[in-house]
């Protein structure tokens, strides 16, 4: 690619002037950049002209162009933001301003946490320049695919650095705005860097099949076009390409389905563009009637597109009998969105307005409303599971739309309207139905949320992550917010209480808050329980995370010895397979640090390592080391529910544990004083599991209380 190949391209929808100011640029460029070299060896003014070249094919004004051809010019070369200015005007040079201050951002570190520190206020600041103009993101990603085309000239560690990063920001913010060509090309790129074996076997399989696949897609290309023809309808027909990471994600779930590679139907594609909506319509009538469809495979995205803007009819028809084809049907216009995403618009936006641009960029904008609540790596959190993902649009009562990422709830629905509304939030409509807080919202409904009169605050419980109250990064950043206002000194009371409450409920002795506060980073044991009571930290994190490592309480009762337990569920480290059994003095739980005994007679005794009888074992030889292999085995533990007694309490407590997998092997009930207590023998993996169990069922509805107890203990109360 030269100068001349990116003149041609622009002269094609670019004005005379426009034309000259690109090739001012690129001589401005080539004579700064004049003796550069890449680290491929090759003359570094490659980079900025492949980098316009991406974006002439998105068809991009010539300010963006000329900017793209200039990005590195102040940085690299030592020539000033206003005599660029002065040569090329005040827009080409606030672009190149824009670009710079992204590229300063982006040097890496070894550090992992200094890392995403630098990785964070770099993504911060490319979001805050895109909804300021959205042209400096379009020059970074352009910028981004050409340096991921001469990745292979950096050291191991840097390349699959920029792969991840790739995958995990810069491709999916390509999707966000509809730009599929440059997607599928970082895709690819930063898989082939990622994970080199299954890139190249995947290539080698699709390779295998290509002349059968072109031979094929010309043939009912031509039978296509013949029937449309006979339908009078005008059309364009040719074959769709899969791109390499697409097929290889596909055949991983088809894998783990038993379904083989040939199994993949989409391999077998087709594109239909039209002149109209209505002829989308009459082509997809004509393909059903010539071909029998899959009546599971149809999805209109004209009627409800996409939220990047994607609109298109897909269809999956059954060819020649046997042959499942994949069909999408667009306009030419759909067409031009789908290859180029927010681009298509941006050159009908000046001057006139657009209101489809201005639609599709509105979530920059909300995503600048709450920036500064988030602290760094809260922001990071955010963009990558509250904007780079699917999205649903669910609506208030009055019929204003709400864009949210899939997953949400309608806590998450209220804080999006309006932080008060969050606050106050006490229950929520679905569709004219009351709905509990953490139910998954779907595209279409309608929300009406039930908020207090008075003044009210947010629940601690909204931020336990395992009872998915509020599921996005914006609500809990307001949630938190909301507790770190309070009184310090009322924050560490609540801490106290919640930790101390969530110990007894898993039957665990609390240790020294000193000691957990230096555990999660905290200076002191005061600004430890302020965490917790302001929400910071939950109390199940810090039980999760000591529950193999703390003693059980006087109080409570260890779990029982499995019910059940597997030969090879422990794995003796260089040794074939011997006879274990688990240490009754020390109770090893999946998940915990052990270590093995060679008894006389008896195989191994699997202890934890911090058993007393092993750290006090004066024969240190007879010590071997083991791990946990494939855990099959399941401990009975009793739980005992306090409960107001009301309808389908039995039954809203017996559908979570059903829901985690649990068996239920016993259940007794009492009533006193007003009060039922449920007592459920259950069988459970592992702590972890147990806690998670607890959680849940401590939110159901009337629930006051549920404690761990010794399963004899609890038929005896029971009697």
């Amino acid at each position: 690619m030269d100068i001349n190949s990116l003149v041609a391209k622009a002269r094609e929808y670019l004005p005379d002037e426009g034309v000259a100011l690109v090739r001012a640029a690129y001589e401005f460029a080539a004579q700064a950049h004049q003796g550069q070299m890449r680290q491929s060896g090759k003359p570094y003014l490659e980079h900025p002209l492949h980098t316009a070249v991406t974006l002439v094919d998105l068809r991009l004004d010539a300010d963006t162009l000329a900017a793209a051809l200039l990005h590195d010019v102040p940085e690299d070369c030592g020539i000033s933001l206003e005599e660029i200015e002065a040569k090329f005007g005040p827009q080409v040079a606030k672009l190149v301003d824009g670009v710079t201050k992204l590229n300063r951002l982006t040097s890496r570190t070894e550090a992992r946490e200094l890392e995403l520190k630098f990785q964070s206020a770099n993504l911060r600041k490319m979001l805050i320049a895109m909804a300021e103009d959205l042209r400096v993101v379009l020059i970074k990603l352009a910028d981004r695919l050409h340096n991921m085309r001469t990745l292979g000239a950096l050291p191991l560690e840097k390349r699959q650095a920029i792969a991840q990063e790739t995958l995990e920001i810069y491709a999916p913010l390509s999707h966000r705005l509809g730009l599929w060509k440059v997607k599928w090309q970082l895709e690819d790129l930063a898989f082939r860097y990622l994970e080199p074996h299954q890139y190249h076997q995947t290539a080698r399989l699709v390779t295998r099949k290509r002349a059968e696949r072109e031979s094929f897609i010309n043939e009912v290309s031509q039978t296509l076009r013949q029937e449309l023809d006979k339908a009078d309808i005008k059309a364009k027909v040719f074959g769709r390409p899969k791109h390499i990471y697409s097929i290889y994600r596909k055949a991983d779930r088809y894998a783990a389905q038993g379904k083989e590679f040939g199994d993949i139907h989409d391999l077998f594609a087709l594109r239909v563009l039209v002149n109209s909506v209505s002829d989308c319509y009459k082509a997809l009538g004509t393909i059903h009637n010539f071909w029998r469809p899959m009546p599971e495979e149809f999805d209109d995205l004209i009627a409800n597109p996409k939220d990047n803007g994607y609109r298109s009819l897909h269809t999956t028809v059954m060819c020649q009998s046997t042959t499942p084809l994949e069909i999408q049907i667009r306009t030419h216009d759909m067409h031009r969105v789908a290859e180029y995403g927010v681009a298509a618009h941006w050159r009908y936006k000046e001057g006139k307005g657009n209101v489809q641009f201005d639609r599709e960029i509105a979530w920059l904008r909300q995503l600048g409303e709450w920036r500064d609540d988030l602290d760094g790596e809260e922001f990071l959190e955010s963009v990558k599971t509250d904007v780079l993902v699917d999205r649903v649009f669910a609506y208030t009562p009055k019929g204003e739309i709400k864009d949210l990422p899939k997953g949400a709830t309608p806590l998450d629905f209220a804080f999006r309207v309006h932080t008060d509304l969050g606050y106050r939030c006490i229950g929520a409509k679905v569709n004219g139905r009351l709905r509990p807080l953490n139910y998954t919202l779907k595209t279409g409904d309608i929300v009406e949320i039930v908020a207090a009169k008075g003044d009210k605050g947010p629940s601690l419980d909204w931020l336990n992550p395992e009872l998915g109250y509020v599921r996005t990064p914006h609500a809990r950043a307001k949630v938190r917010q909301w507790f770190r206002k309070q009184e310090r000194s009322q924050n560490i009371e609540t801490g106290r209480e919640l930790l101390d409450k969530e110990f007894k409920r898993v039957g665990l002795t609390l240790p020294a808050i000193d000691t957990l506060a230096r555990l999660f980073d905290y200076q002191s044991s005061d600004d430890f329980l302020a965490a917790l009571g302001c929400g910071s930290v939950s109390p199940s994190q810090v039980a999760l995370k000591l529950s193999g490592d703390l003693e059980p309480s006087s109080e409570a009762i260890e779990l029982a010895p499995p019910r059940k337990i597997s030969p090879v569920s422990i794995k003796v480290l260089g040794v074939g397979d011997l006879l274990t059994r688990l240490a009754s003095c020390c109770h090893p739980l999946p998940g915990d640090e052990i270590i093995g005994y060679i008894t006389q007679g008896r195989g191994i005794t699997v202890h934890r390592k911090g058993c007393p009888n092993i750290t006090n074992e004066v024969e240190k030889e007879r010590l071997v080391d083991v791990e946990w292999g494939d855990v099959e085995q399941v401990y009975p533990v009793a739980i005992q529910v306090d409960a107001w007694d009301r309808v389908g309490l039995v039954r809203d407590i017996s559908a979570i544990i059903a829901e985690e997998g649990v068996n239920l092997s016993e259940f007794n009930m009492a009533n006193h004083d007003n009060i039922t207590s449920l007592y459920f023998t259950l069988e459970v993996r592992s702590t972890a599991q147990l806690t998670k169990i607890v959680a849940r069922v401590n939110s159901v509805w009337n629930v006051i209380n549920v404690v761990r107890k010794g399963v004899t203990d609890a038929k005896q109360q029971v009697a």
